[in-house]
């Protein structure tokens, strides 16, 4: 059976309407799907990535914490990423993020919030004490009653510094015998005896002769 040609064009217009029809669809839900914006809030800080954007217009991005600037307003291409350090909190803060797409209507701008939770601390580990070491034969403790001390004593104690020697150049001392210089004292005195005597006998001898 052969198939007239007008049956054969009518269904070639049919398939090139179907890929028209594919092709427009995609098209067309390519500018739905071109921005992508994301951005995570942890306890200590903010990841902003925004891809796809229209790179010839002004775009805006801001970003604050608790109504307070964290990333002022900052005007962006194709393309914006950035991490931000949040302030230290002891209680959970808003973080909010505001991006302005400039292209058309603006139907791909955000104005989202999300809570950036405390940051727990980390646990201190104990102080680790060191092993005690084991001592020495030599200090180990006596397991005998200690001795009581002696009664101290009257008597001068040893170790007391003698009395010093006397010097030979000091006078001496008073002696009980007698002295290296008494007989030469004893000799003096019977020299003046003897000439005392000698004197005497010599005057009277004189007066005799002159009588």
């Amino acid at each position: 059976m052969t198939i007239p040609r007008r049956s054969w064009r009518g269904a070639g217009a049919l398939v090139a309407a179907a890929v028209v029809g594919l092709t427009g669809g995609v098209i067309s839900a390519g500018p739905a799907v071109a921005h992508t914006p994301t951005w995570a809030v942890t306890c200590s800080e903010v990841t902003v990535d925004l891809t796809n954007y229209t790179s010839d217009v002004p775009n805006t991005v801001t970003v604050s914490v608790d109504g307070k600037d964290l990333l002022p307003t900052e005007t962006f291409g194709r393309e914006f990423h950035k991490k931000l350090a949040l302030p230290d909190h002891d209680k959970p803060v808003t973080v909010r993020l505001v991006v302005k797409d400039a292209d058309g209507e603006g139907k791909h701008s955000i104005d989202q919030t999300k809570t950036a939770e405390v940051c727990e601390e980390e646990p201190t580990p104990p102080p680790t004490e060191p092993a005690p070491s084991e001592p020495a034969p030599s200090q180990t403790p006596s397991t005998g009653t200690p001795e009581p001390s002696a009664t101290p004593s009257d008597e001068p104690s040893e170790s007391a510094p003698a009395a010093p020697a006397p010097s030979p150049s000091s006078p001496d001392l008073a002696e009980t015998g007698s002295s290296s210089s008494t007989p030469v004292i004893g000799g003096a005195a019977v020299a003046v005896l003897l000439a005392g005597g000698g004197i005497l006998w010599a005057v009277r001898k004189r007066r005799t002769a002159q009588g």
